[in-house]
């Protein structure tokens, strides 16, 4: 069942990850959803046999990096997780809709239509963001403790709670902006 949960996610993160820094666990994932779908690649063996091949390269990078930086060297890059959210700090519009169901969280426990919540697919749990409404400049902070949405074009799925602050369960949906406020 968690393989063809990774799987499914694998595959409806591709397009996604489509303009991200290819990584190992990234072509693994895809490889291994092609696999369940019948479509053989030998892509995670070759994958993998490249990364074991760089080990030695990468302890000697990192044992330079630990060296004296004389500022020559270019700085470390951010991994995908970072880069999703400093450029969601500047904020990232798009579609927002709200889900009202009692169903098991991603982080743990049942979900509650009443709290200040919300599902984001990237951001880490416990991180506040500020929801406001383009239309109408109705905001509302919520927590993430979920992930999600599954639909494609949407950016963030609201409690109940929160999406009647913001005027939204009209409609069901609402075009938002999403500021990373900090940690809950």
């Amino acid at each position: 069942m968690i393989r063809y949960v990774l799987a499914l996610a694998a595959m409806l993160a591709a397009p996604l990850l489509a303009a991200a820094p290819a990584n190992a666990w990234v072509e693994e994932s895809i490889a291994a959803a092609k696999a369940q779908r019948g479509e053989g690649s030998s892509a995670a063996p070759r994958a993998r046999a490249e990364r074991q091949a760089s080990a030695p390269r990468r302890a000697t990078r990192q044992a330079a990096a630990n060296d004296d930086d004389d500022g020559s060297r270019p700085q470390r890059r951010s991994t995908p997780r970072q880069q999703a959210s400093e450029s969601l700090s500047g904020g990232e519009t798009g579609v927002a809709s709200y889900y009202w169901q009692p169903q098991a969280l991603a982080s743990g426990g049942r979900f509650n239509p009443d709290a200040w919540t919300a599902a984001h697919k990237t951001l880490p749990f416990g991180t506040r963001v500020r929801v406001t409404r383009l239309d109408n400049g109705n905001s509302v902070e919520v927590t993430i403790n979920d992930r999600g949405p599954y639909i494609s074009g949407r950016i963030i799925d609201l409690s109940r709670r929160a999406a009647q602050a913001i005027g939204m369960t009209g409609q069901g949906v609402a075009r938002v902006r999403v500021n990373v406020v900090g940690r809950g």
